[in-house]
């Protein structure tokens, strides 16, 4: 099999890694500055840092998590189209490309400036081009059904 449509999900499972070790690296040292000893409380969560930590610190791992929610659907849709062998028509390529890259314009505003109508459209934009491309997974299902 030989899909095009495979790539741009590559590129976001590697953003999300990317957006992993961003976390990783802001929120340590984070961590550090305000005193919080990982190993004191067993069974920490995330969560718990809210409020404790500066914003900014805490943006990375909300992000983490919004590329660990929607993007589901996406690999369930692409994953789809490509084992039917429709992954290289070029709507299908170019909508989840579109969602990839909005993907990533919206991690960066998260991360970088985290302006909540900015985002939102980014967001929205995004969920468009999910919301198309999973039709299209629909449709294409239902046809080999």
């Amino acid at each position: 099999m030989q899909s095009q449509i495979l790539a741009p999900a590559a590129v976001l499972v590697v953003w999300t890694l990317i957006i992993l070790l961003w976390l990783v690296v802001t929120r340590l040292p984070a961590m550090k500055k305000a005193g919080i000893d990982m190993g004191a409380q067993p069974g920490g969560r995330g969560q718990n840092l809210e409020g404790v930590l500066p914003d900014k610190a805490n943006w990375p791992s909300h992000n983490y998590a919004h590329l660990a929610e929607q993007p589901t659907i996406f690999y369930a849709a692409v994953f789809i189209i490509a084992l039917t062998g429709t992954g290289n028509v070029w709507i299908n390529v170019w909508l989840a490309w579109a969602y990839v890259g909005l993907r990533i314009v919206h991690s960066l505003i998260q991360l970088l400036w985290n302006y909540v109508p900015v985002r939102f459209v980014v967001f929205t934009l995004a969920t468009i081009c999910l919301l198309l491309l999973s039709l299209h997974a629909l449709v294409i299902a239902w046809q080999f059904a």
